[in-house]
This record gives structure tokens, sequence and C-alpha cells, in this order.
């Protein structure tokens, strides 16, 4: 298996990169610091005076402002792979009061930033509704269902996405190599030594053999970085999860 359209939307979203707005009646793009709630909802922390604050002023009196989010993937290894770029479009709005508190706990359950601690004084809240999902993938373009995209989760692992793979390079090298040739068979008997992990999601393992790429996939999807422990045990020493 492979992350879906809606898990790669879920995870790009999530708010560990680097993302950009175009706002409704405002020229240019303007840099966000963001995360999604558990409902894929977006959460924008700004500036009180800031300028993307004030381009999130509504200009015609309602209550919201329409905006795109443009969030590309950023692979953790050089040469890795990129799962794609996602763009959320929805409306934002203001948070106030109680609103605002409860959506700072949300926000720092993902980034515990201390300037949530002035959310309210020189620092605002605005929660993106997102109604339309586009997520771009190796030069294709799919649309992705907005209660889909709700009901995914994001990667457990991409947070620690490098950690992870620089683990398995640094000490797991022979252990990865062995069983990347027990589990894909001639392809990777090919490579001659040249299997290099580039990519790690709660799927598997994306390796690069040369000059393809290939996945070891797990016996089921990952549930957090201690589930992980569990499934590449038996993977890299199958002797030893049978003794």
């Amino acid at each position: 298996m492979q992350p879906t359209h809606a898990e790669v939307a879920r995870t790009l979203a999530a708010g560990h990169l680097p993302a950009t707005a175009q706002i409704a009646c405002r020229a240019g793009r303007f840099p966000v610091r963001h995360v999604t709630d558990t409902h894929g909802r977006v959460l924008l922390l700004t500036p009180r005076d800031g300028t993307l604050a004030a381009a999130l002023t509504p200009v015609d009196g309602s209550g919201d402002v329409a905006l795109v989010l443009d969030i590309a993937d950023v692979p953790p290894t050089t040469g890795g792979p990129s799962t794609g770029r996602v763009y959320l479009a929805g409306w934002a709005a203001r948070l106030d009061g109680d609103q605002a508190r409860a959506a700072a706990l949300d926000y720092a359950d993902v980034d515990a930033a201390p300037d949530l601690l002035d959310v309210g004084d020189t620092r605002l809240l605005h929660r993106m509704h997102v109604a339309e999902i586009r997520c771009d993938r190796d030069g294709e373009t799919f649309p992705v269902d907005p209660d889909e995209y709700a009901a995914a989760t994001p990667d457990p692992l991409r947070i620690v996405e490098f950690d992870l793979l620089a683990d398995l390079v640094g000490h797991h090298r022979a252990e990865l190599d062995a069983a990347v040739r027990r589990h894909l068979g001639p392809a990777a008997r090919a490579a001659a030594g040249d299997i290099v992990p580039v990519r790690l999601d709660r799927y598997g393992v994306v390796l690069r053999l040369g000059e393809r790429l290939a996945r070891l996939a797990f016996a089921r999807p990952v549930r957090d970085r201690h589930d992980l422990a569990h499934l590449l045990h038996p993977m890299l020493c199958p002797r030893c999860a049978t003794d």
C-alpha cells in the first residue's frame, strides 16, 4: 500500500512545512504560520499588526475571507523524492474569546509555539474551513474529497522521518540491505549494493536502487514511532523474530 491522496494532503497540511497564501482581493503571496486541527481545519497564527492579519480582514463587511494555501513537500534527504504539493481553498475567519483560547490549545497540540500565550493580545488566530483540496503528485493533479480529507490523518512518522532514515543508514545498513534483497528479489540484487533509503512513511520505506525507486512495504500501517520498531524488527532480523 501507499498513502492515499487524502493522507498526503493531510500530511503536507499538518503544519510542519512552509506555506504561502493567496487571499481574495489582495495582491501577492503571504507566508503563513499554520497547523491543522484534528478535523483538518487550518489554524493561522499571525501578529495582530502584521500584513497577513490586515490581508485577512474582510473588506466587504462579511465575517470571513476567501484564500488558497499552497504547501509543497520538502524531502528530508538530498535526492529524496517529493510526495507532492497540496492546495487548500476555503474561507478564514478570526477567532476571539473562548474560541481563540480553545483554538490555541489545538494549535499547541501540533506546535507549542511560545507566542500562543499572546493570542488575544499581540497575536491573532484565524480558522480556515477547507472547501476544496487539490493534490499534485508525480506530475499529475488529483482532486481530494473534503470528507475524505477530514477523515484522513497525517502520517505519524513525518516529523521524525529524517531521524529514522539516518538511524537506518547509520545503524542498520547491513540488515536493511539484506531485507531489501529478500523482499524485492532480482531488482534489489541488480542494484549491486547501491541501496539507499530516501523516504519513510506509515506504509513502508522508499529506497533508491541505482536509477529507480522501490518500496519495502510494512505488514500493516504504522501507528506511531514506537509501533514502527515492532514492524521493522522482524523485517530486518527475521531469525530473531522467530527465536
